[in-house]
């Protein structure tokens, strides 16, 4: 066995969020609004866009120009730095901190990055796949592609240079894509996690039982 699956989901349920903390986007003065206190249950973008923004946290106003700060997941009020209210803030300063509780989705992902094989963007750029993977991806799915030691699988661009770059790892499948080709990537972030071939089933499982296990806080 690669890991163990039920100690790993009671560790995440033992601690089944993650901790945020809202800053100040720009130095101005701060208010926040009637009500927010901790133990609130706020809300993040909606929408099919997320173009519906998230619950109010606070506000900063620079040179008469007021900026709404909202909340960017959904979650639970912990602290708010009422403190502040009316006072001149830095950028950078803390507002608002807030409990995102774990989505199903988020807790098999975390999971999922323990498990595969993390292939990672050697510098800051963004990233494609060769056109010839590209269209097999998107006619079948990640799970169609093969991937081993030295195949040509990235195009790199960064400045208008565009570079090959070729998969270093284990021989598997393409389990998972965790870049987007509109976005620039981070240098050590993941831009694929694979899978290889007999550890497939234990993978499978990892995904029923957090979708059969985990119980989501809202």
């Amino acid at each position: 066995m690669m890991f163990n699956i039920s100690a790993m989901l009671e560790e995440i349920k033992a601690s089944p969020y993650e901790e945020i903390a809202v800053r100040a986007p720009h130095s101005g003065f701060a208010t926040f609004p009637d009500g927010l206190a901790p133990g609130a249950a706020v809300s993040g973008p909606a929408g099919e866009f997320r173009e519906k923004p998230g619950t109010l946290l606070a506000c900063i106003e620079r040179e008469r120009n007021p900026r709404a700060v909202t909340c960017p997941e959904r979650g639970e009020i912990v602290a708010v730095h009422r403190e502040l209210h009316g006072s001149f803030v830095e950028a950078g300063t803390e507002l608002v901190r807030f409990r995102h509780f774990l989505s199903r989705g988020e807790v098999e992902a975390r999971i999922l990055k323990k498990a595969l094989h993390l292939f990672l963007a050697p510098e800051r750029a963004r990233y494609y796949f060769i056109p010839a993977q590209d269209i097999k991806i998107k006619t079948a799915g990640p799970r169609s592609v093969s991937v081993r030691e030295g195949d040509e699988l990235f195009i790199m661009s960064r400045m208008k240079r565009e570079t090959p770059l070729r998969y270093s790892g284990p021989e598997g499948i393409l389990y998972a894509v965790y870049f987007s080709h509109a976005a620039d990537v981070d240098a050590r972030d993941p831009l694929i996690g694979v899978c290889p071939p007999d550890l497939v089933e234990q993978v499978e499982e990892v995904v029923v039982r957090v979708r059969t296990e985990w119980k989501e806080k809202f």
